[in-house]
């Protein structure tokens, strides 16, 4: 995006620096040469060398590159990672040290002084650019070290779109106007100089499709910067900036490509004013630096980029994008990285649908906070809905899932709580592997935490897991939770279980005695315990609300697998919906209830079960020992049967099968009309 032209918020003008201010009164003073224009000794009072001429000497103030104001090396620290023996490539352009000027006769001490001033300004100028982690602050960083102190203005074109690491770029090559910026001097009553933003900079292409063989090419692929006075340069600027935006007679400018690691990746391009000294020949080489060191930054921007997002699609893919409503819960969770650059880790939460209307809830943590470990976590996450859905026992996907990952290597370490709740018998079986124990806080408002056996971590093999069966009265809520929540340098993991349950507790009174709290706004009122120095590592949280079946919307019948079993099913059918008034129901009701549970008897050696569920939908299940999954198939016409699934499948608001560890379940719903 082209900014035109940019703001220089949080940049004290050069004004307002005192000793900037008294610099010229004091050269003045001194005899020296003033950087100020109109000045007597000033870049306006001096003769412009030719292009083929040799570098004349100046005064002090031109010591950083030619007429710039100099102390730039006065607001960094010496200690420079750029300059010199800084990041650039050894033998790469502009990785090379600054030359000093042979020294004329008297003028030893100003030439080397110049050269100084100028090795510093290119030290401050590179830590500045390596500053910037994104592509824009390394960008913003060059125009800021650059103008006004080394030109008056800059235009940085990049390749579009930037390629990343050793993808093939796309064709064709073009250039596109990321940012210029530009300052101009202004006279003020009181003042000696003042810098401000010049809202009219050079105007210049947005685009540029770089020709192949023309003479932008060319000067792109010699790398090196160029003086844009030269028959190349002058026609590869006009390429560059386009050829209906001349450049203003009298701007001097350096045009320096931008070559990353493997390739060319933009270009840059120094202007100067008239009343300004042009460039020196050793300007092209501080170009260089500035140059080579903010190709390198945007090849590192550009793949730290892409790291996150390879790690937002990671955790986009890792974790649920939204939570199920089974009948009987409501659910809400919440998911925050340990930092903004490590926006993925290994905890995660699930809730899974089981057979009967039950759900699981489990909510696990994989070692670390790394991609690997958000690759564990991923493998982790599918063992567990692969074993729920054959319907184990939660002390028995614990087990399988400490299998899984001893099966991924040594080290692979992770703890979890898996939890199955009943809305019918309104209870609750949990297991843990090692795992922070759940909290319930009960409609009174009372949060209580669980006493549910510890275990050991999954990955370490060769333990038992143990499950227990509590109660999970309705109104009541379940928090499970990752140990980031509750532990932190600052705190043990009991003292922040406390703090949480206390929390919890405070939280219920707010609502009263008779109400639940509203749980969107519970999960964030728990994530607002955390400090400053509390987020030392990615937190899960997964909330549950127990609401329950009643027992009287609940009707649960045994047929035996004989031929009368369908006739039965239907007349059981009948009765429960005239009592619970869904009359209207049902014709369906009869039709679909008869042709599952003919399915059922076929194969069934054991009594079938059928179960009517009423909440705000209609739900019926039927179960058998056979472990077939039924599948719809298209009936031909000569076919007796074969047409069951296709009834259910166009009268039922929903249906499907799941397979249990002793044979199968059968469900429709259908939408109840209130």
């Amino acid at each position: 995006m082209t900014e035109h032209p940019t703001s220089h918020e949080g940049r004290q003008p050069l004004a307002a620096r005192p000793q900037e201010r008294a610099r010229p009164r004091q050269e003045a003073a001194a005899g020296l040469p003033s950087d100020v224009p109109g000045k007597a000794g000033g870049p306006a009072a001096a003769t412009t060398p030719a292009p083929d001429a040799p570098p004349q000497p100046t005064g002090p103030a031109t010591a950083a590159g030619a007429g710039h104001p100099a102390p730039l090396g006065g607001t960094d620290h010496p200690n420079s990672p750029g300059f010199p023996g800084g990041t650039g490539h050894p033998g790469a352009p502009g990785a090379v040290a600054l030359a000093v000027s042979p020294q004329h006769p008297g003028g030893g001490d100003t030439s080397a002084r110049r050269e100084g001033d100028r090795l510093r300004f290119v030290g401050a100028a590179t830590r500045r650019i390596a500053r910037g982690i994104d592509l824009d602050e390394i960008v913003l960083g060059l125009c800021r070290a650059t103008v006004p102190t080394f030109s008056d203005e800059i235009l940085v074109y990049l390749r579009d779109p930037l390629p990343v690491g050793d993808e093939r770029p796309v064709a064709p090559f073009v250039l596109r106007l990321r940012r210029t910026d530009r300052l101009r001097l202004s006279d003020l009553e009181g003042e000696d100089l003042v810098l401000v933003p010049d809202p009219e900079p050079t105007p210049a292409a947005e685009l540029c499709e770089v020709r192949s063989g023309g003479a932008l090419a060319e000067v792109l692929r010699g790398v090196r910067p160029v003086f844009g006075d030269g028959a190349a340069a002058k026609t590869a600027l006009t390429e560059l900036l386009g050829p209906e935006h001349p450049l203003p007679g009298g701007l001097r400018a350096v045009l320096a490509p931008l070559r990353g690691r493997r390739r060319v990746i933009g270009a840059a391009v120094f202007l100067r004013r008239p009343e300004r000294a042009g460039f020196e020949p050793n300007d092209l080489l501080v170009a260089a630096q500035l140059a080579t060191h903010t190709a390198l930054g945007i090849d590192k921007a550009v793949l730290y980029g892409r790291e996150a997002y390879i790690a937002d699609e990671l955790q986009r893919t890792m974790l649920p994008d939204s939570l199920p409503q089974p009948t009987g819960v409501k659910l809400a969770s919440r998911y925050l990285p340990a930092a903004e650059t490590a926006r993925v880790g290994g905890d995660w939460y699930d809730a899974i649908p089981l057979p009967g209307s039950r759900v699981a809830l489990v909510v696990g943590d994989v070692m670390g906070h790394s991609m690997t470990s958000a690759a564990i976590m991923g493998q982790l996450r599918t063992t567990a809905q692969t074993l729920a859905g054959l319907d184990l026992p939660p002390q028995e996907v614990l087990h399988h899932l400490d299998e899984q990952a001893q099966r991924l290597g040594e080290n692979r370490m992770a703890t979890c709580m898996y939890a199955v709740y009943d809305p019918v018998s309104h209870r609750i079986t949990v297991a843990n592997a090692g795992h922070p124990p759940p909290i319930l806080l009960h409609l009174g408002g009372r949060a209580e935490v669980l006493r549910v056996p510890p275990g050991a971590p999954i990955g370490v093999g060769g333990v038992d897991f143990e499950a227990v069966e509590l109660d999970a009265p309705a109104g009541a809520t379940l928090l499970l939770y990752t140990d980031g929540l509750v532990e932190s340098r600052l705190r043990d993991v009991w003292t922040g279980i406390e703090q949480l349950r206390e929390r919890l507790a405070a939280t219920a009174q707010l609502t009263g005695p008779d109400h639940s709290p509203p749980l969107e706004a519970l999960c964030d009122d728990v994530l607002d315990m955390l400090g400053p120095g509390d987020r030392d590592d990615d937190i899960a949280l997964l909330a549950a609300r127990f609401d329950g079946i009643a027992p009287s919307d609940v009707a649960y019948w045994f047929l035996e697998p004989e031929d009368a079993a369908p006739g039965r099913a239907r007349r059981l059918a009948r009765r429960a919906l005239a009592r619970w008034d869904l009359e209207e129901l049902t014709d369906s009701v009869e039709l679909l209830v008869s042709e599952v549970v003919t399915n059922a008897v076929r194969y069934a050696e054991r009594p079938v079960t059928l179960r009517l569920l009423r909440t705000d939908v209609l739900r019926c299940e039927v179960g058998d020992d056979s472990p077939q999954l039924p599948r719809q198939r298209r009936a031909r016409d000569t076919d007796e049967g074969g047409r069951g699934l296709f009834l259910v499948n166009r009268l039922a608001r929903r249906w499907g099968a799941t397979r249990l560890s002793g044979g199968k379940v059968v469900w429709f719903e259908l939408a109840t009309r209130t």
